[in-house]
Protein backbone atom coordinates (compact mmCIF):
# COMPACT_ATOMS: atom_id res chain seq x y z
CA UNK A 1 0.00 0.00 0.00
CA UNK A 2 0.71 3.76 -0.63
CA UNK A 3 2.50 5.39 1.96
CA UNK A 4 -0.29 7.99 1.35
CA UNK A 5 -3.23 5.66 1.17
CA UNK A 6 -1.95 4.60 4.92
CA UNK A 7 -1.79 8.11 5.50
CA UNK A 8 -5.45 8.84 4.90
CA UNK A 9 -5.86 5.60 7.01
CA UNK A 10 -4.49 7.31 10.24
CA UNK A 11 -1.70 5.31 10.20
CA UNK A 12 0.86 7.25 12.44
CA UNK A 13 3.95 5.58 11.03
CA UNK A 14 3.10 7.24 7.87
CA UNK A 15 2.33 10.67 8.89
CA UNK A 16 5.89 10.31 10.27
CA UNK A 17 7.22 9.22 7.43
CA UNK A 18 5.50 11.98 4.94
CA UNK A 19 7.14 14.85 7.83
CA UNK A 20 10.34 13.88 7.38
CA UNK A 21 9.84 13.71 3.54
CA UNK A 22 8.09 17.35 3.80
CA UNK A 23 11.34 18.60 6.02
CA UNK A 24 13.92 16.80 3.41
CA UNK A 25 12.03 17.90 0.44
CA UNK A 26 12.76 14.64 -0.69
CA UNK A 27 11.55 14.24 -4.78
CA UNK A 28 8.01 14.10 -4.23
CA UNK A 29 7.50 16.07 -1.28
CA UNK A 30 5.62 18.94 -3.59
CA UNK A 31 3.12 16.00 -5.01
CA UNK A 32 2.65 14.70 -1.82
CA UNK A 33 1.82 18.45 -0.51
CA UNK A 34 -0.53 18.88 -3.98
CA UNK A 35 -2.58 15.59 -2.34
CA UNK A 36 -2.87 16.73 1.32
CA UNK A 37 -3.65 20.08 0.65
CA UNK A 38 -7.27 20.02 -0.72
CA UNK A 39 -7.57 17.98 3.34
CA UNK A 40 -6.15 20.91 5.13
CA UNK A 41 -7.16 24.05 6.40
CA UNK A 42 -9.85 22.50 8.94
CA UNK A 43 -7.69 22.88 11.94
CA UNK A 44 -7.10 25.57 14.66
CA UNK A 45 -3.74 27.06 14.90
CA UNK A 46 -1.91 28.13 17.83
CA UNK A 47 1.36 29.99 18.10
CA UNK A 48 3.08 29.79 21.54
CA UNK A 49 6.19 32.41 21.40
CA UNK A 50 8.54 33.91 23.86
CA UNK A 51 12.09 33.88 25.00
CA UNK A 52 13.85 31.18 25.78
CA UNK A 53 13.43 29.83 29.62
CA UNK A 54 9.79 31.62 29.51
CA UNK A 55 8.58 28.19 30.29
CA UNK A 56 6.52 27.63 26.55
CA UNK A 57 7.38 23.80 26.43
CA UNK A 58 5.48 23.13 29.84
CA UNK A 59 2.63 25.35 29.05
CA UNK A 60 2.33 23.76 25.78
CA UNK A 61 2.15 20.20 27.47
CA UNK A 62 -0.65 21.55 30.08
CA UNK A 63 -2.78 23.03 27.08
CA UNK A 64 -2.51 19.47 25.18
CA UNK A 65 -3.68 17.52 28.09
CA UNK A 66 -6.61 19.52 28.96
CA UNK A 67 -7.66 19.46 25.28
CA UNK A 68 -6.67 15.61 24.91
CA UNK A 69 -8.36 14.63 28.11
CA UNK A 70 -11.77 16.44 26.24
CA UNK A 71 -10.67 14.08 22.94
CA UNK A 72 -9.72 16.42 20.55
CA UNK A 73 -6.77 15.56 17.92
CA UNK A 74 -3.95 17.51 18.63
CA UNK A 75 -1.11 18.05 16.53
CA UNK A 76 2.45 19.31 18.58
CA UNK A 77 5.21 21.04 16.80
CA UNK A 78 8.16 21.63 18.58
CA UNK A 79 10.95 24.05 16.80
CA UNK A 80 14.18 23.09 18.81
CA UNK A 81 17.64 24.14 18.04
CA UNK A 82 19.41 22.24 15.49
CA UNK A 83 21.99 19.64 16.58
CA UNK A 84 25.33 20.03 16.36
CA UNK A 85 26.07 16.47 15.75
CA UNK A 86 23.24 14.76 13.59
CA UNK A 87 21.45 18.19 12.42
CA UNK A 88 18.18 17.30 13.36
CA UNK A 89 15.80 18.48 16.21
CA UNK A 90 18.35 18.85 19.64
CA UNK A 91 16.79 17.01 22.02
CA UNK A 92 13.03 17.30 21.46
CA UNK A 93 10.32 15.33 21.74
CA UNK A 94 12.00 12.67 23.54
CA UNK A 95 11.64 14.81 26.55
CA UNK A 96 8.27 15.76 25.70
CA UNK A 97 6.54 12.70 24.90
CA UNK A 98 7.12 11.53 29.06
CA UNK A 99 4.42 13.40 29.57
CA UNK A 100 2.11 12.87 27.21
CA UNK A 101 2.90 9.41 25.89
CA UNK A 102 -0.20 7.88 27.07
CA UNK A 103 -2.40 10.15 24.72
CA UNK A 104 -3.50 8.38 21.22
CA UNK A 105 -4.69 11.48 19.93
CA UNK A 106 -1.82 13.68 20.26
CA UNK A 107 1.14 13.78 17.92
CA UNK A 108 4.11 15.58 19.15
CA UNK A 109 6.62 16.49 15.98
CA UNK A 110 10.14 18.24 16.87
CA UNK A 111 12.13 20.03 14.42
CA UNK A 112 15.07 21.36 13.97
CA UNK A 113 15.86 24.96 12.83
CA UNK A 114 18.31 23.86 10.28
CA UNK A 115 19.39 27.87 10.41
CA UNK A 116 16.08 29.85 9.72
CA UNK A 117 16.12 32.61 12.24
CA UNK A 118 12.44 33.13 11.91
CA UNK A 119 11.45 31.40 15.40
CA UNK A 120 10.76 28.22 13.19
CA UNK A 121 11.80 25.60 10.77
CA UNK A 122 11.85 26.08 6.88
CA UNK A 123 9.21 23.53 6.11
CA UNK A 124 7.23 24.08 9.72
CA UNK A 125 4.22 25.66 7.24
CA UNK A 126 3.54 22.39 5.16
CA UNK A 127 3.92 20.54 8.21
CA UNK A 128 1.11 22.18 9.74
CA UNK A 129 -0.96 21.24 6.31
CA UNK A 130 0.50 17.29 6.75
CA UNK A 131 -0.80 16.90 10.17
CA UNK A 132 -4.51 18.62 9.20
CA UNK A 133 -4.57 16.92 6.24
CA UNK A 134 -4.31 13.56 8.79
CA UNK A 135 -7.49 14.89 10.89
CA UNK A 136 -6.00 17.31 14.24
CA UNK A 137 -8.68 19.68 15.16
CA UNK A 138 -5.65 21.87 17.07
CA UNK A 139 -1.88 22.65 15.93
CA UNK A 140 0.06 23.86 18.60
CA UNK A 141 3.15 25.23 17.32
CA UNK A 142 5.95 26.17 19.77
CA UNK A 143 8.79 28.11 18.47
CA UNK A 144 12.48 27.56 19.53
CA UNK A 145 12.60 30.71 21.56
CA UNK A 146 15.07 33.12 20.41
CA UNK A 147 13.76 36.37 21.04
CA UNK A 148 11.82 39.27 19.42
CA UNK A 149 12.36 38.33 15.67
CA UNK A 150 10.56 35.26 15.90
CA UNK A 151 7.34 36.97 13.72
CA UNK A 152 7.34 34.29 11.66
CA UNK A 153 4.80 32.54 13.70
CA UNK A 154 2.18 35.34 13.04
CA UNK A 155 1.87 34.29 9.67
CA UNK A 156 1.77 30.66 10.18
CA UNK A 157 -0.50 30.24 13.19
CA UNK A 158 -4.70 31.80 13.92
CA UNK A 159 -3.80 32.95 17.85
CA UNK A 160 -0.41 33.74 18.98
CA UNK A 161 0.20 33.35 22.55
CA UNK A 162 3.17 35.52 23.86
CA UNK A 163 4.97 33.91 26.78
CA UNK A 164 6.60 35.99 28.94
CA UNK A 165 8.29 36.26 33.28
CA UNK A 166 7.90 38.60 35.30
CA UNK A 167 12.05 39.11 35.06
CA UNK A 168 11.49 40.40 31.41
CA UNK A 169 10.07 43.68 32.90
CA UNK A 170 12.99 45.42 32.59
CA UNK A 171 13.27 44.79 29.05
CA UNK A 172 9.36 45.30 28.18
CA UNK A 173 9.95 48.22 26.27
CA UNK A 174 12.85 46.85 24.01
CA UNK A 175 10.45 44.18 23.19
CA UNK A 176 7.32 45.61 22.16
CA UNK A 177 8.43 46.69 19.01
CA UNK A 178 8.38 43.03 18.16
CA UNK A 179 6.85 40.07 20.01
CA UNK A 180 4.69 42.58 21.83
CA UNK A 181 3.33 43.75 18.38
CA UNK A 182 2.24 40.37 16.72
CA UNK A 183 0.54 38.78 20.84
CA UNK A 184 -3.09 38.34 20.75
CA UNK A 185 -3.09 36.52 24.22
CA UNK A 186 -0.31 37.50 26.88
CA UNK A 187 0.84 34.98 29.34
CA UNK A 188 3.09 36.42 32.36
CA UNK A 189 4.31 32.32 33.52
CA UNK A 190 5.70 31.66 36.53
CA UNK A 191 3.70 34.58 38.34
CA UNK A 192 4.38 33.52 41.43
CA UNK A 193 7.81 35.13 41.34
CA UNK A 194 8.54 38.23 43.04
CA UNK A 195 7.20 41.25 40.45
CA UNK A 196 4.94 39.34 38.79
CA UNK A 197 1.91 42.57 39.65
CA UNK A 198 4.36 44.95 38.82
CA UNK A 199 5.10 43.88 35.51
CA UNK A 200 0.93 42.87 34.68
CA UNK A 201 0.56 46.77 35.43
CA UNK A 202 3.56 47.57 32.93
CA UNK A 203 2.34 45.57 30.29
CA UNK A 204 -1.18 47.17 30.92
CA UNK A 205 0.06 50.30 29.91
CA UNK A 206 1.67 49.64 27.06
CA UNK A 207 -1.87 47.88 25.71
CA UNK A 208 -3.66 51.35 27.30
CA UNK A 209 -1.19 52.91 24.79
CA UNK A 210 -1.54 50.51 21.72
CA UNK A 211 -4.65 51.62 19.45
CA UNK A 212 -7.00 48.03 19.64
CA UNK A 213 -9.49 47.13 16.36
CA UNK A 214 -12.11 45.50 18.31
CA UNK A 215 -9.46 42.76 20.67
CA UNK A 216 -7.42 43.57 23.47
CA UNK A 217 -5.03 41.20 24.41
CA UNK A 218 -5.59 39.63 27.63
CA UNK A 219 -3.01 38.68 30.33
CA UNK A 220 -3.40 35.47 32.04
CA UNK A 221 -0.66 34.72 35.20
CA UNK A 222 0.18 31.10 34.72
CA UNK A 223 2.31 28.73 37.05
CA UNK A 224 2.15 25.81 34.63
CA UNK A 225 4.44 23.47 36.05
CA UNK A 226 1.44 23.71 38.79
CA UNK A 227 -1.27 23.67 36.25
CA UNK A 228 -2.38 26.89 37.44
CA UNK A 229 -4.62 29.20 35.11
CA UNK A 230 -4.04 26.73 32.04
CA UNK A 231 -7.88 26.37 31.95
CA UNK A 232 -8.11 30.37 31.83
CA UNK A 233 -5.60 30.61 28.63
CA UNK A 234 -7.59 27.64 26.97
CA UNK A 235 -10.76 30.51 27.44
CA UNK A 236 -9.19 33.15 26.58
CA UNK A 237 -7.78 31.54 22.98
CA UNK A 238 -11.33 30.31 22.18
CA UNK A 239 -12.54 33.68 22.51
CA UNK A 240 -10.03 35.05 20.28
CA UNK A 241 -11.17 32.15 17.96
CA UNK A 242 -14.73 32.96 18.31
CA UNK A 243 -13.82 36.60 17.96
CA UNK A 244 -11.58 36.08 14.30
CA UNK A 245 -14.25 34.09 13.01
CA UNK A 246 -16.76 36.18 13.59
CA UNK A 247 -15.61 39.00 11.74
CA UNK A 248 -13.96 38.02 9.13
CA UNK A 249 -10.26 38.18 10.28
CA UNK A 250 -9.69 34.60 10.09
CA UNK A 251 -10.87 33.73 6.66
CA UNK A 252 -8.92 36.76 5.55
CA UNK A 253 -5.59 35.86 7.21
CA UNK A 254 -6.02 32.43 5.68
CA UNK A 255 -6.01 33.70 2.33
CA UNK A 256 -2.89 35.69 2.85
CA UNK A 257 -1.00 32.26 4.11
CA UNK A 258 -2.30 31.12 0.74
CA UNK A 259 -1.35 34.09 -1.24
CA UNK A 260 2.70 33.62 0.45
CA UNK A 261 2.47 30.05 -0.08
CA UNK A 262 1.29 30.95 -3.94
CA UNK A 263 4.67 33.07 -3.97
CA UNK A 264 6.89 31.10 -2.28
CA UNK A 265 6.47 28.60 -4.39
CA UNK A 266 7.12 31.20 -7.51
CA UNK A 267 10.10 32.12 -5.77
CA UNK A 268 10.92 28.71 -5.70
CA UNK A 269 10.81 28.49 -9.38
CA UNK A 270 12.36 31.43 -10.62
CA UNK A 271 15.21 30.36 -8.49
CA UNK A 272 15.21 27.19 -9.90
CA UNK A 273 15.30 28.53 -12.89
CA UNK A 274 18.17 31.24 -12.41
CA UNK A 275 20.58 29.09 -10.26
CA UNK A 276 19.70 25.58 -11.97
CA UNK A 277 19.50 27.24 -15.85
CA UNK A 278 20.73 30.83 -15.96
CA UNK A 279 24.16 30.30 -13.88
CA UNK A 280 25.28 27.53 -15.90
CA UNK A 281 25.17 29.84 -19.25
CA UNK A 282 26.82 33.34 -18.26
CA UNK A 283 30.45 32.94 -17.35
CA UNK A 284 30.62 34.51 -13.80
CA UNK A 285 33.90 34.10 -13.00
CA UNK A 286 35.13 36.04 -15.84
CA UNK A 287 32.35 38.95 -15.28
CA UNK A 288 33.46 38.86 -11.55
CA UNK A 289 37.30 40.09 -12.88
CA UNK A 290 35.73 42.16 -14.92
CA UNK A 291 33.95 44.07 -12.13
CA UNK A 292 37.13 43.69 -9.98
CA UNK A 293 38.67 46.08 -12.60
CA UNK A 294 36.76 48.27 -13.49
CA UNK A 295 35.73 47.44 -16.11
CA UNK A 296 32.05 47.37 -15.74
CA UNK A 297 29.32 46.77 -12.38
CA UNK A 298 27.13 44.00 -11.22
CA UNK A 299 24.08 46.05 -11.59
CA UNK A 300 25.09 46.44 -15.58
CA UNK A 301 26.26 43.00 -15.55
CA UNK A 302 22.37 41.27 -13.99
CA UNK A 303 20.42 44.02 -16.41
CA UNK A 304 22.34 42.91 -19.48
CA UNK A 305 22.04 38.76 -18.51
CA UNK A 306 18.16 39.52 -18.22
CA UNK A 307 17.51 41.32 -21.42
CA UNK A 308 19.17 37.88 -23.12
CA UNK A 309 17.17 35.84 -21.03
CA UNK A 310 14.18 35.56 -22.90
CA UNK A 311 16.15 33.88 -25.78
CA UNK A 312 18.04 31.62 -23.07
CA UNK A 313 14.49 30.27 -21.98
CA UNK A 314 13.69 29.71 -25.35
CA UNK A 315 16.74 27.70 -26.72
CA UNK A 316 15.78 25.78 -23.86
CA UNK A 317 12.17 25.33 -24.66
CA UNK A 318 13.42 24.30 -28.41
CA UNK A 319 15.61 21.68 -27.33
CA UNK A 320 13.53 20.12 -24.60
CA UNK A 321 11.13 18.98 -27.43
CA UNK A 322 13.47 18.23 -29.55
CA UNK A 323 14.44 15.44 -26.90
CA UNK A 324 11.09 14.90 -26.39
CA UNK A 325 10.24 14.24 -29.98
CA UNK A 326 13.04 12.12 -30.53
Amino acid sequence: MRIIDRFFLKDTFALARIISCIEDHCSDYEAILSKLFPKSGNAYRVGITGPTGAGKSTLVDKLAVILGDKNKEIGIISIDPTSPFSGGALLGDRIRMRELAKYENIYIRSMATRGSIGGLAESTKDVIIALEAYGKEYILVETVGVGQIEIDIADACDTIVVVLIPEAGDSIQAMKAGLIEIADIFVINKSDREGADRFAQELQIILDMKKENGWRPPIIPTIAVKGKGISELLTAIEQHKAYIKGNGIFQNHRKQQIKHKITKIIEQRISEIVYGKFLKVIDIDTLSVQVFEGKTDPYSIVDKSFKNMPLLLKEQAFYRNRLQNE
